[in-house]
């Protein structure tokens, strides 16, 4: 079972795909004239056959293979959590050194103009 997204295979996505390009052109082939209105009906069979080719024909077996998967390994799972939590402690130190600066920040009084 190669290709996997979701848990679905590439099967189940172009079938959408097929079906999401009839239902455009379905829509744009409705808001024509004439005999061009009539070709709703060979692209709409068209998307069946090929649904139905995928559905009963399918490339791969449904009983998935005894290989065994690739298992990933995280090795420096400790070290990266030392990490973040030595750029956690950093920042919140200097976020709480630079707040003061900010809040304590001398207001000086403006001179008043007298005539």
């Amino acid at each position: 079972m190669g290709d996997m997204v979701l848990g679905v295979g590439a099967g189940v996505f172009i079938i959408a795909l097929i079906w999401i390009v009839t239902l455009a052109l379905t829509t744009f082939l409705t808001r024509a004239t004439g005999p061009t209105k009539l070709g709703i009906i060979p692209v709409f069979l068209i998307a069946i056959i090929i649904t139905l080719v995928l559905v009963f024909f399918p490339r791969a077996s449904e009983v998935p293979s005894a290989e065994r998967e690739v298992q990933i390994v995280d090795t420096f799972f400790i070290g990266r959590y030392v990490l973040l939590s030595l750029v956690s402690v950093v920042f919140l130190a200097t976020l709480f050194m630079l707040l003061p600066l900010h809040f304590l920040e001398p207001v000086y009084a403006k001179p008043l103009r007298t005539h």
